[in-house]
């Protein structure tokens, strides 16, 4: 496939909506791979980002890793549904000088209390960017709740990440050409006969879903640093 095909499932997805200036960036995207963690490793899944040298940023492999629960929990084991996404990490980003597209730079005036003299000042501020998906909010493990536009942040990362791991890569050929996402429109638009029909189709593939393929090459690549 050629290397731009890899931009344009994510495009092409209503998951993320690229900024126009992440565009010229992601021309540099290669390759996306899906590896699963070894048998008797905890469950977990990383998403790796091959990118060819680029005037951007240093690392020629970004991921993100996805922590999965594998077993029912003792309190309430008849919730278990399969295995889940409990938490994800990124990787550091190695941004070179004045490329870095997930800040910008604003100037703010300050005026002083007692001369009454003003200043101006400039700050960098979070900026949006497909790249702020390599810098994840982090689940909250000391027992404390989550705001709900946190926990509505991190529940759309997780989705992201089994959407990725399931549809994307597998079936990046198709996203590349149009037809998965004329597949999705008419799941969308089908009569309430076909709808009821298609739900257990989708029951019959959640349950392959829950299994993970253990098979695939492990290593975690050493040119992105875990945060």
């Amino acid at each position: 496939m050629a290397p731009e095909g890899w931009k344009s499932p994510g495009r092409r997805s209503s998951w993320a909506d690229p900024e126009e200036y992440d565009e010229p960036i992601l021309k540099h995207l290669q390759d996306i791979k899906v590896i699963f963690s070894e048998p008797g490793q905890p469950m977990s899944f990383i998403l790796e980002f091959h990118f060819e040298p680029n005037e951007y940023f240093t690392n020629t492999v970004l991921t993100k890793t996805y922590k999965m629960k594998s077993e029912p929990d003792k309190a309430d084991p008849f919730s278990f549904e399969g295995p889940e996404i409990v938490d994800c990490d990124g990787c550091t980003i190695d941004w070179k000088k004045g490329k870095n597209v997930t800040v910008k730079t604003i100037k703010k005036k300050q005026k002083h209390k007692g001369r009454g003299t003003v200043r101006t000042i400039t700050k960098q501020v979070p900026n949006d960017s497909f790249f702020n998906f390599f810098n994840p909010l982090k689940a909250s493990g000391d027992g404390e709740s989550l705001d709900e536009d946190s926990e509505f942040t991190l529940a759309s990362d997780f989705e992201i990440g089994h959407f990725f791991r399931e549809r994307i890569v597998p079936r990046a050929v198709l996203y590349f050409t149009g037809e998965a996402i004329e597949d999705e429109d008419n799941f969308e638009e089908g009569e309430e006969g076909e709808e009821e029909e298609l739900e257990g189709d989708e029951e019959g593939e959640d349950e392959d879903d829950a299994e993970v393929n253990p098979k695939k090459e492990p290593s975690q690549p050493s040119e992105c640093k875990q945060q």
